[in-house]
């Protein structure tokens, strides 16, 4: 079986983008400068209907750390609930305690509250304190899979634990590496880590005849398209 490519994507545009430039599954996202945080409704529905490969979106009310207050986890349930009621094949959640452990409790109740969607627990896993406490944790919980650089910005840095997770899976749950996730390395990178999935934004890096734009245009424009030939490149790595 072929790796699966995951591309993340912040707006209507990319979403389509990504989608015909071959990309598997698409995770989505509002506000790239908070790290992602959960669509509106009206972004949800558009990308329903206009995209038919399977989409996850994001299930995060705010940027930040990953803990929640009660009127907030309130929020996600209605969140996953709208996010099956719109027919996606799966939500991206992630929780966290004080102590940097798994938030096991509403983890599990948000995957049965999401059932028969997939659930992925996203990168909150990299601030956890003990990422193998933390993979058992996760799978206990029905988690489908957890979205990691290793604990590292850069995935490329965190590959000794992301092989050392996929070993420790066991096949009980997928590890998605993420993070810097580009052609030049998405397939080295999945055959020494054992993965089988691979998580990208594909940002499309612009070129200097673009310097007219004043830098925080540039910036965001940087964050939030997707680079259409970058993903048909990693989708040749990968066949």
């Amino acid at each position: 079986m072929k790796p699966i490519l995951e591309i993340a994507v912040f707006n209507i545009q990319s979403a389509i983008a990504a989608a015909n430039a071959g990309a598997d599954r698409l995770e989505l996202c509002e506000n790239p400068f908070d790290g992602g945080t959960t669509p509106s409704f009206g972004f949800l529905k558009k990308v329903r209907e206009k995209v038919k490969i399977p989409v996850f979106p994001i299930i995060r009310p705010h940027g930040g750390d990953f803990q929640y207050t009660l009127d907030e986890f309130e929020v996600m349930i209605e969140e996953i609930l709208l996010s099956k009621s719109l027919g996606f094949e799966g939500v991206v959640i992630g929780l966290l305690n004080n102590d940097g452990s798994i938030d096991e409790k509403r983890t599990a109740a948000l995957v049965a509250l999401a059932y028969p969607m997939q659930v992925t627990f996203h990168r909150a896993f990299d601030r956890c304190k003990d990422p193998f406490t933390a993979l058992e944790t996760i799978i206990e919980c029905g988690c489908h899979r957890i979205l990691t650089s290793g604990q590292y910005p850069n995935v490329v840095d965190g590959k000794e634990l992301i092989r050392e997770l996929v070993v420790k899976a066991d096949d009980r749950i997928i590890i998605l590496p993420g993070s810097g996730v580009r052609s030049n390395n998405v397939k080295e990178l999945l055959e020494y880590t054992g993965a089988k999935e691979a998580h990208s934004s594909a940002r499309k890096v612009f070129p200097s005849t673009m310097a007219h734009v004043n830098a925080s245009m540039q910036e965001e424009l940087f964050n939030t398209g997707v680079d259409v030939e970058e993903i048909a490149k990693m989708k040749k790595m990968l066949a």
